[in-house]
């Protein structure tokens, strides 16, 4: 599972920066400190609560096969997405991130998100991905929630190391403050259903939405 949380994980994670970009040029966030509100509003309002819902999802459907049940929450999250470039560079990782598994650990059984994907059933966006992927390789249900909001915590970091006037050793020491935070989103996301999924970040969302109409872009559009 830890390599799982590997930042050079071959994703394209490192192509997306879901509006951090748009919100850096807006000059909105343009301190390490600034960058780390930013950081913990998306973990208690969005990853917490709307991308956790599809992992947990995977726990309760997945054991007992109600994959119907299981897509029909990752439609209900995926909707929520009102950027196109964010729904699509969802989908986008959490394909590859699937294939990259398959190729990883061929002794799996793969094929229930893989066939499903294949028949349009299911759209394997990231998060569901990801728990899936944590749910076959055995991880706990609040190992799958807590590393997928480490790699959200990375990805953003990362990505601002690109955007902003910040050096590699503030970046580290900045995911190592928000690190603890994840088990804080654990604790919101265990109170939650995943039929109950929100996100109540508007203006990260119409970031995202203006991201494509940057008169300069680093990031992927």
């Amino acid at each position: 599972m830890q390599q799982l949380l590997d930042s050079a994980l071959p994703i394209g994670g490192f192509s997306h920066s879901f509006g951090l970009e748009t919100m850096v040029q807006e000059e909105r966030v343009v301190s390490s400190s600034q960058l780390e509100a930013y950081i913990q509003a998306m973990l208690r309002q969005n990853w917490a609560t709307c991308d956790a819902m599809a992992i947990r999802a995977v726990y309760r459907d997945a054991p007992i096969d109600d994959w119907e049940r299981l897509w029909t929450v990752e439609r209900l999250i995926h909707t929520q997405r009102i950027g196109i470039e964010t729904r699509v560079g969802v989908e986008k990782m959490g394909k590859r991130l699937l294939k990259l598994a398959a190729d990883i650990w061929p002794q799996l059984d793969w094929s229930d998100v893989t066939a499903a994907l294949k028949a349009g059933r299911c759209l394997a966006t990231h998060p569901l991905s990801h728990g899936y992927i944590c749910w076959r390789l055995g991880a706990s249900e609040q190992q799958a929630v807590e590393s997928y909001c480490y790699t959200s915590i990375v990805m953003s970091v990362n990505s601002a190391l690109r955007l902003m006037s910040m050096g590699q050793t503030e970046g580290q020491r900045l995911i190592a403050r928000l690190t603890p935070m994840t088990s804080e989103a654990w604790a919101i996301a265990r109170e939650i259903e995943p039929e109950d999924a929100y996100s109540n970040m508007p203006m990260a969302e119409l970031a995202m939405m203006r991201h494509e109409t940057l008169y300069s872009r680093l990031f992927m559009s």
